[in-house]
């Protein structure tokens, strides 16, 4: 896994967001996170490969799953600066997260850029990923973050890769091979780009949960 792999590098920055927030409960600032999810769902839900050039609901999605990321990155920072860290909010941040992650990816996998049976798949990788990373930790391990994709990594990729789909909307662009890129569509295919990172999501999720379950296997052996 990329991103959470580097937490300890991006910790003071981090920490330096966090303290412009120490007045605020921390809980205030999960809840908040979820809004932002919630928002981004509903963005990526309206929007659509014929108005998208018009109202530019992707970009807005864009912004809340930033700012998703952001506050569910700080409310555990601000907790531990403020010493009200606690397993209640321990437990609060990381199921609340689930919930933030099925906003975000639902309305992604049930809007009109994406076939329905391919964000299924997606949700079914995601939330296994994620049980198997806090099961670890309910039987005694640590949590786990291994794998190839984590949360963190999909969200990089939710603000990224619709940011590329409304470029290509604008674009015709000739790929290898001869195949043409028209309106954001792979016309061989019918598959627009936010539907190859639900694919992604689906198949790298699932082999990320296959890793995580037995590398709790392992750990019982040990």
């Amino acid at each position: 896994m990329v991103l959470d792999g580097q937490r300890e590098n991006i910790d003071p920055v981090l920490s330096a967001v966090a303290k412009k927030f120490l007045k605020i409960n921390p809980d205030v600032l999960t809840w908040l996170s979820v809004v932002f999810a919630f928002a981004a769902g509903l963005f990526f839900y309206f929007s659509s490969p014929e108005e998208e050039l018009i109202n530019y609901y992707l970009f807005f999605a864009v912004l809340f799953v930033f700012l998703n990321g952001v506050f569910d990155a700080i409310d555990g920072k601000v907790a531990i600066l403020t010493n009200k860290a606690s397993v209640r909010g321990d437990f609060l941040d990381h199921a609340l997260d689930r919930f933030a992650d099925v906003f975000i990816v639902g309305g992604l996998a049930l809007s009109s850029w994406c076939d329905t049976r391919i964000g299924l798949l997606a949700m079914v990788g995601m939330l296994l990923t994620s049980y198997m990373g806090t099961q670890s930790q309910a039987v005694g391990c640590k949590r786990d973050y291994s794998g190839l994709l984590g949360r963190a990594d999909r969200l990089v990729l939710l603000m990224i890769v619709p940011v590329i789909q409304h470029v290509f909307l604008r674009l015709n662009i000739q790929l290898p091979g001869g195949v043409t890129l028209v309106n954001g569509i792979f016309l061989p295919w019918k598959i627009s780009i936010l539907e190859i990172v639900l694919i992604y999501f689906a198949v790298v999720g699932i082999i990320t949960s296959v890793q995580r379950f037995y590398g709790t296997l392992k750990w019982f052996k040990k």
